[in-house]
């Protein structure tokens, strides 16, 4: 064990950091917060946490030398599955170095037995700052162990915004000059169905055209087997592939109706375990869920469920539908920026429904009040469309007491009085960069 910890600690002595591009994720001032508080970064496999992390470093390393800044990624095969690795891993290394610890990073930690009582210890009893990320919920704010509560502080990252993948893909345009030039419209609207097409996962945005998919359905078979299948010991493997194929086709579900389309596929699966594998899936953070907005809990529970995937380019790249949905690319996209903006803070997000089949996209919602309503209309051309949005818009506003309106489309751009309410029509890309 103690040649094992050597090895890596030496292997991050002698390592050479890559090349990073800036996030708008910025965790430089959580490192030096008072009181102290463990740090945690969590987020969707692939999604650039560890680039997060060594950005990070490299700015601290040019102050504080490698044995005061400490990194250990716990993917390493190297690391065995065992407690006694972390017990061991401090002693063994200040055993080979001259300076104390100031900093250690700890990337993928959540699979190590024990890992979270762990961690409290050093918390409680070393002078170390700790920063750990995870591809599960298990150590989010959300789910954090008992004995974690109350000592960290969550960073959820999230794929590229748009901004962020103008940034990657090199495309240099002022978005704090508006309006825009018509040739910047053009440019911005051509990166949009790039970015809607692929997704913003951060790699396969740099990678040519005809590897993206490929990337993405490699990505995607990762998840399941690792981060799924293997981690919560499922042996219907069948049967998680089917569940999974249906939420990448749907924009909503119920356990009812899918224990029903389930059995009809001759997958015979018990609703508590269905229930269990949709937790599964969603602590992976492949995809999101919204209940319905409601003071009721029975019909937050009762009503069925929009599903989201975190990222477009998984959507295009497993679905079996042979053309594209642009109208649910457009609310994906919607959903995870707005999952981007209202992470952290004290707000929430729903969707709205009356009886009468009148919906509502998005509830942005901060405490028990309704804020602002969205909804995602790829195209308003279309008069009865147009009628059939605001409507909806109209009666929620009436019922929940919100004035501010947004309906967010692929060109529209104006404001309009329906019925004594403002609503405020948006492109999408423009929505994208405010």
């Amino acid at each position: 064990m103690n040649r094992t910890i050597l090895a890596i600690f030496n292997s991050w002595l002698d390592r050479k950091l890559p090349e990073t591009i800036p996030r708008e994720t910025n965790i430089d001032d959580y490192l030096t917060l008072e009181p102290r508080k463990i740090v945690v970064v969590t987020g969707f496999r692939r999604i650039g946490k560890t680039y997060l992390l060594l950005h990070a470093l490299q700015k601290l390393l040019k102050d504080k030398s490698r044995e005061e800044v400490v990194y250990l990624n716990f993917d390493d095969e190297r690391i065995p599955n065992r407690t006694e690795f972390l017990t061991e891993l401090l002693p063994v290394i200040r055993s080979s170095m001259d300076q104390d610890i100031e900093l250690l990073v700890l990337d993928e930690i959540q699979d190590m037995p024990n890992w979270s009582k762990w961690i409290r210890r050093i918390n409680d009893s070393e002078d170390i700052r700790l920063l750990i990320t995870g591809s599960s919920s298990k150590v989010s704010s959300r789910e954090i162990p008992t004995e974690l509560r109350g000592r960290c502080l969550e960073v959820r990252l999230f794929p590229l915004s748009f901004r962020e993948f103008l940034e990657f893909k090199e495309l240099r345009i002022n978005t704090k000059r508006v309006p825009y030039s018509e040739k910047e419209s053009v440019k911005l609207n051509k990166a949009l169905n790039e970015y809607l097409q692929f997704g913003g996962m951060p790699e396969v945005v740099l990678l040519p055209k005809e590897r993206k998919y490929e990337t993405l359905q490699e990505y995607y078979r990762t998840v399941v087997q690792r981060d799924i299948a293997e981690r919560y010991n499922i042996k219907n493997d069948e049967g998680l592939k089917a569940l999974l194929r249906l939420l990448l086709n749907s924009t909503q579900y119920s356990v009812n109706k899918l224990y029903n389309t389930m059995k009809s596929m001759n997958y015979h699966i018990g609703k508590t375990t269905l229930q269990n594998y949709i937790s599964y899936i969603e602590s992976s953070y492949f995809i999101c869920s919204l209940q319905i907005f409601s003071p009721k809990v029975k019909d937050r529970l009762q009503h069925p469920r929009k599903v989201y995937i975190i990222d477009t380019g998984f959507i295009n790249a497993l679905s079996v539908r042979l053309s594209k949905n642009m109208g649910r690319l457009y609310e994906n996209v919607v959903a995870v920026e707005l999952m981007r903006r209202t992470s952290g803070a004290e707000w929430g997000l729903h969707y709205w429904k009356n009886g009468n089949g009148k919906e509502v996209d998005f509830v942005v919602v901060q405490g028990l009040a309704a804020t602002q309503l969205i909804q995602v209309s790829y195209d308003v051309d279309d008069p009865n469309t147009k009628k059939r949005e605001t409507r909806a818009l109209v009666q929620a506003a009436k019922e929940l007491g919100c004035s501010n309106l947004l309906i967010i489309t692929k060109n529209e751009e104006s404001i309009e009085k329906v019925n004594g309410h403002t609503i405020t029509y948006v492109p999408l890309w423009k929505w994208l960069l405010e």
